[in-house]
């Protein structure tokens, strides 16, 4: 079974839009970064509301049964992407897509770890987890490089029918899916892991809502959240923004010059995301490793917050150097500003792993999971709110007839980053916390 679940790893990560999801739905969306926002935000509530209720679901249906699922969702949501102009169809998209994010998330670890604990090999956990990671990290690499690929070769061909040629990507991910499905498939049946009763829907509702409630009138916990919706939900919003900025650094860099507009996007991005993934791959095994050379997880904490804010001013100054810079000079700016988003990506890297050390400190055993959950409820709902906001303000600056240049309207982004990361680096107090800061009973929890 190692070979099939890290062939779910491997092909779940076939996703070739990813690189190019920014660059399209600005296209479709004439350039609005508002709707753009409005788009994204969308899809995280909705991830958020799906995702409460589908544990339940995978329990009473099946979880092999509930990936499925999931899969289904995606590949229709891949269809509606590829033919997608308009609003209201990226809204039904993001829709079909949202409910495959909610019913795959941590689902399939609770199908990995119910077939270690039948075959009473629950040592092994270590081992299975890396694997099936490693062969997802592999699979995100190849995917960046197969999409730079399907790029520059249709967009060859439709160098002027850029949503022809993006249209492309979402179809070529069905493929990898409908593998995926027929590897579900041949799963055992007994990894649906029916036996057992699942709680009432309504309880689970009730329970979470609870620890809601405990962890904001907790200062401990409250201020853990607020760090999450901080860090990684303005993270969520801000990296898409790497899309635009290196298409344009792509179109103006004299050595692409001999190449059509959308095969100098797709060289570019191919160089900066097989970097940024394999930054992201080393910034994951060194995490433990970076967090007792920091003195603990407060320490740490403290130390990629102020990593956060210079990354961020970085960025904002790059992305301002072309006000005084002319000709080769403007692309070091660009550069600082590219090399700035992915810095970002490595902290998150490191700091998710920190953080949820933190939570455990913090909380009740009992209702951890729940914690947890309340905390992606947050960050998901910080992520809602500062795309749409941010969207606006980018639009703003780009209709400013003032506007210096075509990268300044960016510099909204980073500004955002480098003030959240003031104020908690101002005003949070990080502090060791001793005793468990919420108890809510026993947990009632999806499956993680």
């Amino acid at each position: 079974m190692l070979f099939q679940f890290s062939l779910y790893g491997f092909l779940k990560n076939q996703q070739y839009y990813e690189p190019f999801i920014m660059l399209f739905l600005l296209t479709a969306m004439g350039e609005d970064y508002f709707k753009v926002g409005l788009l994204v935000g969308y899809r995280e509530v909705l991830v958020n509301i799906f995702e409460v209720p589908s544990g339940a679901v995978a329990d009473l249906y099946g979880r092999r049964r509930s990936m499925m699922f999931s899969f289904c969702a995606y590949i229709v949501a891949f269809a509606v992407f590829a033919f997608s102009r308009s609003l209201w169809p990226l809204l039904g998209a993001m829709t079909l897509f949202a409910l495959g994010e909610a019913f795959r998330t941590g689902t399939h670890k609770a199908i990995i770890f119910d077939y270690l604990r039948h075959q009473g090999r629950s040592a092994e956990k270590t081992k299975y987890y890396g694997t099936t990671r490693s062969w997802s990290k592999m699979g995100s690499a190849l995917s960046v490089v197969l999409a730079a690929g399907i790029v520059f070769l249709v967009g060859a061909l439709m160098p002027a029918r850029p949503l022809a040629v993006y249209r492309w990507l979402f179809l070529a991910c069905i493929v990898p899916y409908l593998a995926g499905l027929v590897n579900f498939a041949c799963y055992p049946r007994y990894l649906d892991g029916t036996e057992g009763k699942p709680p009432p829907l309504r309880e689970v509702f009730t329970h979470l809502l609870r620890v809601a409630r405990a962890s904001v009138k907790a200062p401990a916990l409250r201020g853990l959240l607020i760090e999450s919706m901080g860090f990684e939900g303005l993270y969520k919003v801000a990296k898409d923004y790497l899309q635009p900025i290196v298409k344009a650094t792509a179109l103006a860099l004299p050595a692409l010059a001999g190449l059509k507009g959308m095969q100098r996007t797709a060289g570019l991005i191919l160089v900066v995301y097989v970097a940024l993934y394999l930054l992201e791959s080393f910034a994951s095994r060194r995490s433990d490793a970076i967090r007792r050379r920091l003195g603990g997880e407060e320490h740490g904490a403290r130390f990629l917050w102020t990593v956060n804010l210079v990354v961020f001013a970085l960025i904002a100054i790059g992305l301002a150097l072309d006000w005084y810079l002319s000709g080769a000079a403007v692309f070091l700016g660009l550069g600082v500003a590219i090399a700035g988003f992915m810095a970002l990506a490595v902290l998150q890297n490191l700091w998710r792993p920190l953080h949820l050390g933190r939570f455990n400190t913090a909380g009740d055993a009992k209702a951890g999971a729940t914690i947890l959950s309340v905390e992606s409820q947050a960050k998901s709902l910080s992520a809602a709110i500062f795309a749409p906001l941010l969207g606006l303000v980018v639009n703003t600056l780009k209709n400013w007839a003032g506007a210096p240049t075509e990268h300044s309207k960016f510099i909204p982004v980073a500004l955002a980053g480098v003030l959240f990361a003031a104020a908690i680096l101002l005003f949070r107090r990080h502090e060791e916390v001793q005793q468990p800061a919420v108890s809510a009973g026993p947990a009632v929890q999806k499956n993680v």
